[in-house]
Parts: C-alpha cells; sequence; structure tokens
C-alpha cells in the first residue's frame, strides 16, 4: 500500500496556471488552427490550439529530412539523381537523371527553397529507396519521442498516412537545431554549388523570411500544400531564452503571410511573459519505512538533491507529491528505486524523481533467529553444553 504525500512544497507565486500558457494566452487570436509554443530547452509546451490534432505539415517534413541526412550521411558523398527524384512535382531543383551531386550541396537546396526532387535523390541515397528512407524517419521520430507522427514521403507531399501535430512538430525541431550543422544550413541566405561533372550550376536563396523579422530568429521551415494549408515552424534564441514555434494549416491561398503573423505573436508572447527561475530543493527528508520480515524493523529513504530552471510565468507555480510505500518487504537493497517525486508545473506534470532505499535490510532466516536464539541464551546467563 502506498501513502501520498501531496506537498505544496515549493509555492512561487500567486494561484497556479491552469495549464500549459493558457492563463494569459486564452485570448490569443490566431489563424492557425493548431499552433504550439515550446521552451527549447526543457521541451515545456508554454501555449497551445489544438497541438494533438494529427494533422498534414507540408514541407516543415524537411526539417526530419536533414535531421535524418545529416546523421546518417556523409556530406562529401556523391548522389546520382534516379529518374524517380528527376520526375518529382514542383517546387523543384529540376535536377536531371544520371547527374551527380554532393550531399552537402543538395541539402541546402532542400532547405533553403524546398526542392523536393532534391529530397528524394537525398532519401534514395540514404536509405536505398523512398520507403526505406521513410523508415529511418519514423524510427527517429519514436526515437525522440514524437510518437503521433508517420512519415511517408520526404519532401511532404500530401499523403492520408503522413501527418503529425503541433506538439510532434515542436519535439523534432526542438532535436534538429541542437545540431550546429543544421542550424548552419538553415540559416544561410544564399547558396551556390554545380553538379560533379561542373556542367550546371545553381544558386539557392533563403525562402524563411521570418529570419529577418524578430532579432534572435534561427529558422526553420516552410511548409505548403493544398491539403496542408500554410505551416511553419520557427525557432527564436534572445539572451538565454530560446523558443520553438508551429503552426498548421494557417489559412491556403491568398493569406501567405498569416503563418508569419502567428509565429510572432507566439514569439512575443514568450518573450513578455516568460523568464527562468531556479528551483531548488536540498535535505528533503522522509519518515523511516517498515520493513516487513526484515532483520532490522525500518529503512531510511533518501532523494537526490534537485535544481531545476524552468521558464516560468509570474503567476505559475511548482507542485510537488511524494509517493512513498508504507511497507516494504525484505529483502531490501540500498538504492532501490521505492517511491518518486512527481514535479508539477502549472498543473502539468513535468518530471518524475526517484526515492531511493538509503539502506540495505535482509530478509529474517533460520541462521538469524538461531543467533537471536543463542544470543538471548547467554545473556540471560545460560551456558552451552
Amino acid at each position: 500500500m502506498w501513502r501520498k504525500i501531496l506537498a505544496f512544497l515549493l509555492i512561487v507565486c500567486g494561484v497556479g496556471a491552469q495549464g500549459r500558457g493558457l492563463a494569459l494566452a486564452e485570448d490569443m487570436d490566431l489563424y492557425a488552427q493548431s499552433a504550439v509554443l515550446m521552451d527549447a530547452d526543457s521541451g515545456r509546451i508554454l501555449y497551445e490550439k489544438d497541438g494533438s490534432a494529427k494533422l498534414p505539415m507540408a514541407s516543415t517534413t524537411k526539417i526530419m529530412t536533414l535531421t535524418v541526412a545529416l546523421e546518417s550521411g556523409n556530406l562529401d558523398d556523391v548522389v546520382e539523381v534516379s529518374k524517380l527524384a528527376a520526375s518529382q512535382p514542383d517546387v523543384q531543383l529540376n535536377i536531371r537523371t544520371g547527374e551527380k551531386y554532393l550531399l552537402r550541396d543538395l541539402l541546402y537546396s532542400l532547405m533553403l527553397e524546398s526542392h523536393n526532387d532534391v529530397a528524394v535523390a537525398v532519401a534514395e541515397h540514404i536509405g536505398g529507396s523512398v520507403e526505406g528512407f521513410a523508415d529511418m524517419m519514423n524510427q527517429k521520430a519514436r526515437d525522440i519521442g514524437a510518437y503521433q507522427t508517420h512519415f511517408v514521403t520526404p519532401n511532404g507531399l500530401d499523403s492520408d498516412e503522413h501527418y503529425t501535430t503541433a506538439s510532434d512538430l515542436a519535439l523534432i525541431a526542438r532535436y534538429a537545431i541542437q545540431n550546429e550543422k543544421f542550424i548552419e544550413i538553415t540559416n544561410t541566405p544564399s547558396y551556390s554549388f554545380s553538379d560533379i561533372d561542373g556542367g550546371r550550376s545553381f544558386t539557392v536563396n533563403n525562402k524563411d523570411a521570418f529570419l529577418n523579422q524578430m532579432d534572435g530568429a534561427i529558422g526553420i521551415k516552410t511548409g505548403f500544400t493544398g491539403k496542408a494549408g500554410y505551416c511553419f515552424v520557427g525557432a527564436l534564441k534572445r539572451d538565454d531564452r530560446t523558443f520553438i514555434s508551429v503552426v498548421l494549416a494557417c489559412g491556403w491561398p491568398p493569406h501567405k503571410t498569416w503563418k508569419w503573423a502567428d509565429t510572432q505573436k507566439l514569439m512575443q508572447y514568450g518573450l513578455d511573459n516568460y523568464e527562468y527561475r531556479h528551483i531548488s530543493e536540498d535535505g528533503k527528508t522522509f519518515d523511516p519505512v517498515s520493513v516487513k520480515d526484515g532483520q532490522i524493523p525500518t529503512v531510511d529513504l533518501r532523494m537526490e538533491k534537485q535544481d531545476l530552471n524552468l521558464l516560468m510565468r509570474p503567476d505559475e507555480q511548482v507542485n510537488v507529491e511524494y509517493e512513498v510505500p508504507d511497507m516494504l518487504e525484505a529483502p531490501v537493497e540500498e538504492g532501490t528505486i521505492v517511491g518518486n517525486a512527481q514535479y508539477y508545473v502549472a498543473g502539468e506534470l513535468y518530471q518524475v524523481t526517484p526515492i531511493y532505499a538509503a539502506g540495505s535490510v535482509k530478509k529474517i532466516d533460520f541462521c538469524w533467529c538461531l543467533d537471536k536464539v543463542l544470543r538471548k541464551f547467554l545473556n540471560c546467563g545460560g551456558e552451552l553444553l
């Protein structure tokens, strides 16, 4: 039987929010059908609007395409263009069957101008086929924790089985921007290259207008299809704060600029309302726990010191719930996890920290019982024959 000790241990300020940034942002008027603002450091969602809705994501797909390519490919690899790659619909670089390019050059084309033919050429080179590369994308999504995402193509063209959520896409972007080469490519204003033979030359220009709209903008990727509408994943780093925003289904033609307006509104909300706050918990003590059939009756508990550095609003609070057992059963090994501390930020579970047994307790056995009897006998003045 477990006993739950509810402790409002760390009252930061005020009465607490009602979850995920909605208390101050409930009147945020966004065009997007689905949107998320995330703290890139912790992965905590600061605001969402239908953030768990499964939707197509168009060319924001290429965030994962680039991530897998950087991790699984060699930038100096030579990529040969297949007939399938050359036949992809616009937007195209217009590469031709049989041409060869350096992988590093194609990755700039992939991200700066979102070329669909290049995405397939990259996918076939690294994954052996589009299907093989999609398997790699899906595995990486699971590794990241984006469990409501499924990739079919490397370019994001419409498919019923190709979807994500704003929350998942923010997680994917959070992972992606930890790669310095990813940031270097997506922040490049213009890039020139040629095929291996030097017969054709290209210059690709960055189409991410957000890079010039707010100080500290660091990307990331636009997208549009008839099914997905306008989409954008943005990132902004200012001082010690880094935010990720996602807007999906953010209007259809002629409303191309709505995604920029929504992104700026989300980022400004984060800048205006969230500052880092240090939360520290040291010296937490627990009552000893009884040990059934133990050679000693109780065992102490311990928990590691906790230091949290979180982006929080002034009205948010941290609450902690402790779960520890009423009784343990011998044997108990020192260091065994026997409970946990659950940290809630604005009503949302943020972190679970283990609570350990601080010592070992052996189980009562025949030898222990015999030793106890003999000791008692001797202490009473008895003699052994």
